[in-house]
């Protein structure tokens, strides 16, 4: 079962190379669902075209792209996996590149693993920085975001569990049902990822569930939460209603202290990155990060 911190937050783990050379998801979800940890996320990058990882935004000029951009499995997949193996852990993409999907596939994929697991499918999205990558599989880079906006509406949709159709800018297509429906009614959660756009508290107040902020910047992550409830209160939405999951980089918000400085800003949640290669050096550092933070 879940356990929350001393300050109330949710503590989930990030596994950004969840891959079977490394360590199995199905294990490490499942030893961090008997930890207490809340959620287990995933990436995505599909594909990298050739030299399209020289401008990752996460790395420092002059580094080489990390590793990890080029082992990452298909996120859905891996958390198909996790959850055959796990009861109550929530199970997240960070964050699934939408632009870059088949919406109509996407809301399958995304309805089954909901309908297995019970209800625990929280879909991140992102529009992503690669524009190579985005362009070769599909996406419109320039306006990636209304792509998304609309995708993600496709998606609702066919989660409806009746005949619908969609007639719009980058998807058509006649009346057609998708089933199964999620077990999350009326839809998983839509948590929206974001890299400093301040466009990002509109777009979740208007059609997300959440904002999950990947900063260490915890004025920026306070501010994001003011902005979300106003907006919220001056649609005639519920703040309370809109969750705020803080995505930290690599090795960021490790100790006890930090918990407590992350719940001040509003932020429900916190997701920690696992910087472990092997499976054992994973599964010692969610014993670790476990003793800390429970």
């Amino acid at each position: 079962m879940a356990r929350q911190t001393k300050q109330g937050l949710n503590v989930g783990v990030f596994q950004v190379m969840a891959g079977l050379d490394c360590a199995d998801p199905a294990v490490v979800a499942k030893r961090a669902e008997d930890l207490g940890f809340s959620s287990y996320w995933v990436p995505e990058h599909t594909v990298i075209p050739q030299g399209s990882a020289d401008v990752y935004p996460g790395k420092q000029p002059g580094e080489s792209p990390p590793e990890y951009l080029f082992k990452m499995p298909d996120p859905l997949i891996a958390l198909a996996r996790a959850s055959a193996t796990t009861r109550s852990i929530g199970l997240g993409t960070g964050v699934s590149l939408i632009p870059e999907r088949n919406p109509l596939l996407t809301a399958k994929e995304v309805a089954s693993i909901d309908h297995y697991s019970g209800g625990r499918m929280m879909l991140g999205i992102g529009a992503g920085w690669n524009e190579p990558e985005c362009r070769v599989m599909g996406g419109d880079f320039e306006h990636r975001w209304s792509q998304t906006k609309e995708a993600i509406a496709v998606m609702k949709k066919l989660w409806s569990g009746e005949y619908v159709e969609h007639h719009g800018k980058y998807y058509d297509f006649p009346p057609v049902i998708c089933l199964p429906r999620p077990a999350r009614r009326p839809n998983p959660l839509v948590l929206l990822g974001s890299i400093g756009s301040p466009l990002v508290f509109k777009r979740t107040v208007e059609w997300g569930d959440g904002w999950l902020p990947f900063s260490v910047d915890l004025k920026e992550i306070a501010d994001g939460r003011a902005e979300l409830t106003r907006l919220a209160r001056a649609a005639g939405r519920d703040p309370a209603s809109i969750d705020v999951t803080v995505f930290a980089p690599t090795g960021f918000f490790r100790k006890a202290a930090d918990l407590v400085e992350v719940a001040k800003t509003g932020a429900n949640g916190l997701v920690l990155w696992l910087n472990g290669d092997s499976q054992d050096e994973v599964l010692a550092e969610l014993d670790d990060i476990a003793a800390t933070v429970f």
